[in-house]
């Protein structure tokens, strides 16, 4: 039976970690990122694969870093005959990635040599690509830049938010790399170096991305939010708050005032103008201090004053 350690820490990961014990795998353990404080209360939270392993009976190890740790010592001690990570959140040292003998594999949200890095979803809608994909690699010293194994392709339709894409790619990856799993075990899947001319990157989302540029064309603020829904979330500023903005569609409303500025009020939403005399109608929001709503609570409630004319900054 093959012995794998798994390495994983968010959402994305808990279905590949899952098909991987019920394909009969002998996992010995599951290394995953230290609990962290959440919310408000900051209240002390496990990442959700160490909830999955848990709940699977699985050993977890979380070292706060990996390399030059006791863990990492732990976890070579192990003697894996495979690692496989996903989101894992660290780079694997190269003495790790020395110890499996059929190597350490990665499942990566993007169709490499496009967006390596932590940040693939969110960037792909970004920059409105309209076709996104798992890649099963080979790890490296160097990031995201082993020899793919196999990929799968997906669109990405205007209704994806990053959440969402997240969700889906999920499944993706956990039935590509169950796919491609006995064939790497088996010694005869394929190799396929990177074409390094075809690099792109998609660092960590920076609170400078944050912040709506209102005198960017419509197509891009849309492209931003959804990119940013569910998490940071695009924010902007009305009357020095700032107001996180969750969901726009581009509007039909074609308009001369200042990027920023409120043009229009309907039942349902608001219009702000955008660069290029574009726009974009505000359908969910969160005012400073509460939570997302639909436009039509807002401005039945704290938004009821917003005025034709006010300005987001």
């Amino acid at each position: 039976m093959t012995k794998i350690v798994f390495m994983g820490t968010p959402d994305f990961s808990v279905p590949v970690l899952k098909m991987i014990v019920e394909e009969g795998y002998d996992v010995l353990a599951v290394v995953t990122q230290p609990d962290r404080p959440v919310g408000r209360k900051h209240v002390l939270t496990p990442p959700p694969v160490k909830a999955a392993a848990v709940e699977l009976g699985l050993r977890v190890i979380q070292p706060e870093k990996l390399r030059g740790s006791e863990e990492l010592q732990e976890i070579i001690a192990l003697q894996p005959d495979l690692i496989v990570t996903a989101a894992f959140g660290q780079i694997l040292p190269k003495e790790l990635l020395d110890v499996p003998a059929l190597g350490c594999v990665n499942v990566h949200a993007s169709l490499l040599p496009k967006y390596r890095g932590g940040a693939p979803i969110h960037q792909s809608v970004l920059d409105g690509e309209s076709e996104t994909g798992v890649t099963i690699m080979y790890m490296a010293e160097k990031l995201d830049a082993g020899d793919i194994i196999s990929q799968r392709a997906m669109a990405i339709e205007d209704h994806h938010t990053t959440g969402q894409l997240f969700d889906e790619l999920s499944i993706i990856g956990r039935d590509l790399l169950k796919d491609t799993l006995p064939a790497i075990v088996a010694g005869t899947n394929e190799r396929i170096p990177q074409d390094e001319t075809k690099v792109t990157f998609a660092r960590n989302i920076s609170r400078e991305q944050e912040r709506i540029d209102w005198a960017q064309n419509a197509r891009t603020v849309f492209n931003q939010v959804r990119g940013l829904n569910s998490w940071p979330v695009a924010y902007t500023t009305l009357n020095g708050d700032n107001v996180k903005i969750w969901a726009v569609r581009e509007s039909v409303e074609t308009t001369t005032e200042a990027p920023g500025t409120v043009v229009a009020k309907a039942k349902k939403f608001f219009t702000v103008a955008c660069g290029e005399g574009t726009a974009v109608d505000v359908l969910e929001l969160q005012p400073a201090g509460k939570k997302a709503m639909p436009a039509v609570n807002y401005l039945n409630g704290v938004g009821s004053k917003l005025e034709i004319g006010e300005r987001f900054e």
